[in-house]
């Protein structure tokens, strides 16, 4: 944890802060002036990232907390908001992408990636627009995925929970946009450039050089764009993929 100084700043909240997507929309946003509220399972694992945006001028906090359990997400909001300052963004961005064919999923597996996916983003996304309906401003960013559009063969546990994420969106953005709060749902279509990647498809990370495969820096960007969008334009879906992707 790093030491946040004056109590009052404003807050980007970013859960599922792992070591690409999420850790990237972190450094953008700490680098703008808000405070990076990061969270992860465990809060150890966020001590590289929380360094990294210290050592190059931001302010940041790591929590542990389990997105799925609601007594936690109550418990992380609830600090953020009387210890460190009010949420003016929250970026979902829990993955839970993991195949398994039809015939062999079992429910206690598929239950637990709708619970990753969907259900903790209803909590987070529940908690936040409480406090940004009563203040009457803020963004809510939830990270969809090719799953959310279309459900592929051994992903149906994924596409599932993705889906029902996109609809949770939906439903919001439409009910807290009167309220000046903008929500929206950034379709991130292609490979990221990861560690996952690199060793899983070399084929594809080779393609990087040619831009062939999503910088998470860029992605980062997008999500600062939405957020600084101004109310007669607001975005709800925003779709990203390298120009080599298939549509």
């Amino acid at each position: 944890m790093s030491d946040i100084g004056e109590r009052g700043r404003s807050v980007a909240l970013i859960v599922g802060a792992g070591d690409a997507t999420g850790g990237a929309i972190a450094k953008r946003f700490a680098r703008e002036g808000l405070v990076a509220c990061v969270v992860r399972r465990q809060a150890e694992k966020l001590e590289p990232l929380v360094d990294e945006i210290v050592a190059a001028g931001g302010t940041a906090v790591a929590f542990g907390s389990d997105a799925r359990k609601e007594e936690e997400v109550i418990d992380v909001v609830s600090r953020i908001e009387q210890e460190i300052g009010p949420i003016e963004v929250m970026v979902f961005n829990i993955g839970a992408n993991v195949p398994c064919s039809i015939l062999e999923e079992t429910a206690r597996k598929y239950f637990k990636i709708w619970e990753m996916a969907c259900f903790s983003g209803f909590l987070y996304g529940r908690e936040v627009a409480r406090r940004m309906v009563t203040r009457g401003r803020g963004s809510i960013l939830f990270t969809g995925a090719t799953a959310g559009i279309r459900g592929s063969a051994n992903f149906a546990a994924f596409a599932g929970a993705k889906h029902a994420l996109r609809a949770l969106a939906q439903s919001m953005a439409r009910e807290l946009g009167p309220k000046n709060v903008h929500v929206a749902h950034v379709v991130v279509d292609g490979a990221i450039d990861t560690e996952f990647i690199r060793e899983n498809f070399p084929e594809r990370y080779a393609t990087k050089s040619e831009d062939g495969i999503l910088n998470p820096d860029h992605i980062a960007d997008n999500y600062w764009y939405l957020h600084s969008q101004t109310r007669d334009a607001w975005t709800h879906e925003l779709d990203l993929r390298p120009w080599r992707e298939n549509w």
